[in-house]
C-alpha cells in the first residue's frame, strides 16, 4: 500500500494539470477551542501529527529491544549508532565535495536523512525472510539518523531552538512518570501528556514527531504489578461469572464488578509496550504510512535536469 500510494502521488504530481495535488495538501485545517484557533495545512497534520503515532510505534519497538533484545547489549547497540552517524556524515561530505560553491552548497543536509517510513516498508515487503536483528538494526539506524537530521535542521536551517519549549516537554514527561507511578495502565490516560510533549517539541522548533520516539522509549516493558497473576485472575473470574450466571441467569447487575476485574486482568496480561504497539500497528501500516506517502512522494519532474555535468 505504501508503494502504491507513492506511485499514485508521483503520477498525480506529474499530470499536465497537477494543481489539484498541491491544492489538496495545502487545504487549511483548524483545531480550535473557544477563542483559540490553530490553523495548519493538511500536509502539516499528516507529517507532524499523524506521523507522531508512527514514531511512537517505532519507539516502542526500540524500547523492547533495549529491554530484552539486540540493543540490550551496548556493544551490539554501538553498530547501528555508528552506522547512523556514518549515514549522516558520508552523504553530506560527498554532496559538499561536488557542490562547494554557493548557493548549491546550502543543500548539504538533504542527503543525510534516511526515510524511516520507506525503510520500514521495505522490511514489511521482505517479511520473515530476513533475521530479526537485521530489522532492529535498520530501525535503530533510521531512528538515530532521523534525530540527527532534525537536529541539523534546528541548528543550521532555522532561527535556533526556543528553549522555553523544553519546560513544556519536561512537564509532559513528568506527568507521564506520575501516571506510571500511580499504576495507571490505560493507554488513553497518556494522550494528554503525549499532546503536551508534542506541543513542547513544536514550540522548540524541532520536529514534533520526535515526541512519538520519546513516549515510545518511556512506555513500560512490564505489566502493572497485581496481587495475582493476570492469567490467574482471568481464570478465577471466568469461573465466578459462570457460577453466578448459572445461579441467577436473569440478574445482570451482579456481573458488573467481575467483568470490570476481568477487563483489567485481560489488559495486564500483555505489557503496555506490546499492547499499545499491537493496537496501533494496523492503523499505522494501512492508514498513516500510505497517507504519508501520498502526501510526500508527489515530486514534479518538470524542468529537472539529470545531466551528469550538473553537480547538484
Amino acid at each position: 500500500m505504501l508503494l502504491v500510494a507513492a506511485a499514485i502521488a508521483l503520477l498525480w504530481a506529474n499530470l499536465p494539470d497537477n494543481r489539484s495535488y498541491y491544492d489538496l495538501w495545502h487545504t487549511p485545517l483548524t483545531l480550535g477551542l473557544g477563542s483559540f484557533q490553530f490553523v495548519q495545512p493538511l500536509h502539516f497534520w499528516i507529517n507532524d501529527a499523524l506521523m507522531t503515532i508512527f514514531f511512537l510505534v517505532v519507539g516502542m519497538e526500540i524500547r523492547r529491544e533495549i529491554h530484552e533484545g539486540a540493543l540490550s547489549d551496548p556493544r551490539q547497540a554501538a553498530l547501528p549508532i555508528a552506522a547512523a552517524l556514518g549515514g549522516v556524515a558520508v552523504p553530506a561530505c560527498i554532496y559538499f565535495a561536488l557542490n562547494h560553491e554557493p548557493p548549491g552548497r546550502d543543500g548539504w543536509a538533504v542527503p543525510t536523512a534516511t526515510d524511516i517510513a520507506f525503510a520500514v516498508g521495505v522490511l514489511a515487503l521482505l517479511g520473515r525472510s530476513i533475521p530479526g536483528n537485521v530489522r532492529v538494526f535498520l530501525l535503530t539506524l533510521a531512528i538515530i539518523d532521523d534525530i540527527v537530521a532534525v537536529l541539523i535542521i534546528a541548528l543550521f536551517y532555522s532561527g535556533g531552538l526556543d528553549y522555553t519549549g523544553f519546560l513544556v516537554i519536561g512537564a509532559g514527561v513528568a506527568l507521564v512518570f506520575s501516571l506510571q507511578r500511580m499504576g495507571i495502565g490505560s493507554a488513553n490516560a497518556y494522550v494528554i501528556p503525549g499532546a503536551i510533549v508534542w506541543i513542547g517539541l513544536l514550540k522548540t522548533g524541532a520536529h514534533p514527531t520526535l515526541a512519538g520516539v520519546l513516549l515510545g522509549l518511556l512506555t513500560p516493558v512490564t505489566s502493572t504489578p497485581m496481587r495475582e497473576r493476570p492469567i490467574d485472575i482471568v481464570s478465577r473470574v471466568a469461573n465466578e461469572l459462570d457460577e453466578k450466571i448459572a445461579a441467577e441467569p436473569g440478574d445482570a447487575h451482579q456481573l458488573g464488578q467481575p467483568v470490570k476485574e476481568l477487563r483489567v486482568a485481560q489488559r495486564e496480561i500483555l505489557p503496555p509496550v506490546v499492547r499499545v504497539q499491537s493496537a496501533l500497528h494496523p492503523w499505522v501500516a494501512y492508514g498513516i504510512m500510505p497517507l504519508f506517502a501520498l502526501a510526500n512522494a508527489g515530486v514534479s519532474l518538470s524542468g529537472v535536469s539529470i545531466a551528469a555535468t550538473e553537480p547538484l
